[in-house]
């Protein structure tokens, strides 16, 4: 627990004196009628406090003399706790979480404004928490009206965002472990569904081989709606229906991964469904590995995503006009962007609490440099449609192969390397299973 104490420090020393922070939990959302879906926290809220409840608010106070982290939460209640579990309440968020005073959170907007008085600046979420914007509004018409009480109330609004979402760009040891163990998790599962594999099997099958391993290694968490996409729906990017039966001859795109206490793994893996490359496929997906291979050994500090997808942009276009699907002079293909009629998405993402994990990435003129402790994706892919204009032999074929990967001091540290993605490993997987 010392962990999420030691980030309300970090972020107390980026508040400025006379000031206070706010963040809300997330609420429980309903599914259908009286029925919820399973609990997920806000990952900002998550990564400050520790705590997996809703109805809960995080408030941190720093004046010139002290600073005071306190939380709001549910109150301990029998009855519902033996209809709904159990609640931290107001005495373990003090002991457990490390906070240095804890409240009911019905109590909230009776304590805020006596928080805020003579305080010159909130931090909170500006734009991204409606419920949070309500109950700040009101507190502050109130204080405001009670000024010829002596009330003095807050005069600047800072957004905490930027200040957050950088401490969290950074991996701290303790992240890069849970993060290491969901893309072990996530391997698992990606391993296993190579394994399971056979024509006439449904997608949402083969996905469930997928979760049950999960499962099974430790978490019954998903990071995101995985996609288990064959034949011509690998070329839709976020397929999720995964309702179509898999058949003879066709590849699998499989883009799925485990969330381990709140952090994301995030694997791509393309293979055969009845474990054979056929020849056309074997040059595309040779073309996209090695693509990917080459990417990953660019990962290193003080490089940028934008040059190394630049770069696999090149790569590309050169293996398609090899290949004889592109024809052209290649720097002018890709000034044109003719190359995202195969390739339209970038080569990657940050990866942490969220599987598209905050952070900036600077602009096109200037990106943001990598730095030890970020953990990113690198991920090219090729697409290829029924209705795109190249001979029949390439259509209705989908490849993206995605690995997760640490910036290090030295490089880039594959933390998904379990996966086997070379055409000989995935073939020779299969045909043992």
């Amino acid at each position: 627990m010392n962990e999420f104490e030691s980030r309300r420090i970090s972020f107390f020393e980026q508040m400025s004196d006379n000031s206070l922070a706010i963040f809300s939990s997330s609420d429980e959302k309903v599914r259908n009628n009286d029925s919820e879906y399973r609990f997920r926290q806000s990952s900002d809220f998550l990564y400050l406090s520790g705590l997996n409840e809703p109805d809960a608010c995080l408030v941190l106070v720093k004046t010139e003399d002290a600073q005071k982290s306190i939380l709001f939460n549910r109150a301990k209640d029998r009855l519902e706790e033996i209809w709904h579990g159990y609640r931290l309440g107001q005495k373990a968020a003090v002991s457990d979480l490390y906070f240095d005073q804890a409240y009911q959170i019905d109590e909230l907007l009776e304590k805020l404004p006596l928080l805020l008085n003579g305080i010159d600046t909130i931090y909170f979420p500006i734009f991204q928490d409606e419920k949070l914007e309500i109950v700040l509004k009101e507190v502050m018409t109130e204080m405001r009206g009670d000024k010829r009480k002596g009330v003095i109330a807050p005069h600047q609004f800072i957004d905490s965002l930027p200040i957050l979402h950088e401490m969290r760009l950074i991996k701290s040891e303790a992240e890069i472990a849970l993060l290491s163990e969901a893309a072990e998790i996530s391997a698992a599962g990606h391993i296993r569904a190579m394994q399971a594999c056979r024509p006439g099997m449904w997608e949402y099958q083969l996905q469930s081989e997928v979760e049950y391993e999960f499962a099974q290694q430790g978490t019954r968490d998903i990071a995101y709606n995985s996609i288990v996409a064959g034949g011509e729906n690998a070329c839709i990017l976020h397929y999720t229906n995964n309702n179509r039966q898999l058949r003879d001859g066709q590849l699998v795109l499989i883009d799925a991964g485990a969330e381990y206490q709140g952090y994301a793994g995030d694997i791509t893996r393309t293979f055969p469904v009845n474990g054979h490359f056929s020849e056309h496929q074997a040059m595309l997906y040779q073309l996209v590995l090695d693509i990917q291979v080459r990417a990953i050994s660019q990962v290193r500090p003080g490089a940028t995503l934008f040059d190394i997808n630049q770069n696999v942009i090149k790569q590309m276009v050169d293996g398609l006009i090899e290949l004889g699907i592109m024809e052209g002079d290649p720097d002018e293909l890709i000034a044109q962007e003719a190359y995202k009629d195969f390739y339209m998405h970038g080569i990657g993402h940050y990866l942490g609490l969220d599987v598209h994990d905050v952070g900036e990435y600077g602009t096109k003129d200037n990106p943001r440099l990598l730095e030890p402790g970020m953990v990113v994706t690198i991920e090219p892919g090729l697409y290829i449609s029924h209705d795109a204009d190249v001979d029949d032999v390439w259509k209705k074929i989908g490849i993206r192969i995605e690995d997760d990967v640490l910036v290090t001091e030295s490089g880039g540290d594959v933390l998904t390397a379990d996966v086997p993605k070379s055409i000989n490993e995935i073939e020779a997987l299969m045909a043992d299973a």
